[in-house]
């Protein structure tokens, strides 16, 4: 009895890891590097409003005006762009102002630092605070 039951769980994990969660899964997020590890943002929300036109000049063509990863750029992109709104939920401070700094290989999502100051990072992340 003992082995059916262990098999019938085994069997039912496998046909849930099989199913997944399709596009609109929220992946693990990795690991922040100690470098970036336990930052949060200086500016709070009030980083926000100059946070938006970061986002419109910067992100908007790939992740949308809302952040769900439906811009005209992105539309071309593989892997699609992530949704911010989705992934700010679940992301912290440190998560996005590393990813923001230092871009994602194997995406298009490119490093901004040099190109964007760190006070412009932490804007957008402010900004990103807003997306829903």
């Amino acid at each position: 009895m003992k082995k059916v039951l262990f098999a019938v769980l085994v069997f039912a994990a496998l046909v849930l890891s099989a199913c997944g969660g399709g596009a609109d899964a929220v992946a693990t997020l990795a690991p922040v590097p100690a470098d970036f590890a336990g930052q949060t943002n200086p500016l709070g929300a009030d980083g926000s409003a100059a946070g938006a036109e970061v986002f419109t000049t910067n992100c908007e063509s790939c992740h949308g005006p809302q952040g769900h990863g439906d811009g005209p750029a992105g539309a071309a992109l593989d892997p699609a762009p992530k949704n911010l709104a989705e992934l700010q939920a679940t992301a912290g401070d440190d998560y996005l102002f590393w990813r923001i700094s230092t871009g994602k290989e194997g995406t298009s999502m490119v490093a901004w630092k040099g190109v964007l100051t760190d006070e412009q990072i932490w804007q957008a992340v402010s900004f990103i605070r807003t997306l829903k």
